[in-house]
């Protein structure tokens, strides 16, 4: 029974720090995309000058919303079962980001895309898994 806790507990610390660094690149990056400016923009990531900035908005709304559906429901206590819903949208974001990469020739740009996906994943399998982040055989 013990091993089993202790098991459960890393596995809530791991999926926990996937969460926040996770949830903090999203922040960040969409924080960057609805308040820097287009110009400013374009030096870090050429595509956005190259596109509506209605589109880069947008983009930065859905990286504000996969951050805080990672993040949110566990801290208000409210529907935690939301976060690996949440991580599934950001699955399939990360799937969009990187066929629009491709359809630009600009593979070497979905690193990142893969990166955030893998993250995502790990946190939509870890915690469909045990949602309260406790195992579901063992009751603390």
């Amino acid at each position: 029974m013990k091993k089993q806790t202790t098991t459960s507990k890393t596995w809530n610390i791991l999926l926990w720090t996937a969460q926040i660094i996770l949830s903090g690149s999203l922040l960040w990056s969409g924080s960057v995309k609805l308040f820097q400016s287009i110009e400013e923009l374009k030096t870090m990531w050429p595509w956005t000058g190259e596109v509506s900035p209605k589109f880069v908005k947008l983009t930065g709304v859905f990286d504000l919303l996969g951050a805080f559906g990672l993040i949110l429901p566990a801290l208000l206590r409210f529907k935690p079962v939301l976060i690996p819903w949440s991580a599934i949208g950001i699955i399939l974001l990360m799937i969009a980001g990187g066929v629009f990469h491709v359809s630009r020739g600009e593979t070497e740009q979905i690193g990142v895309n893969i990166m955030f996906a893998v993250f995502a994943g790990l946190i939509a399998w870890g915690r469909f898994k045990m949602p309260s982040g406790k195992s579901k055989k063992v009751r603390l």
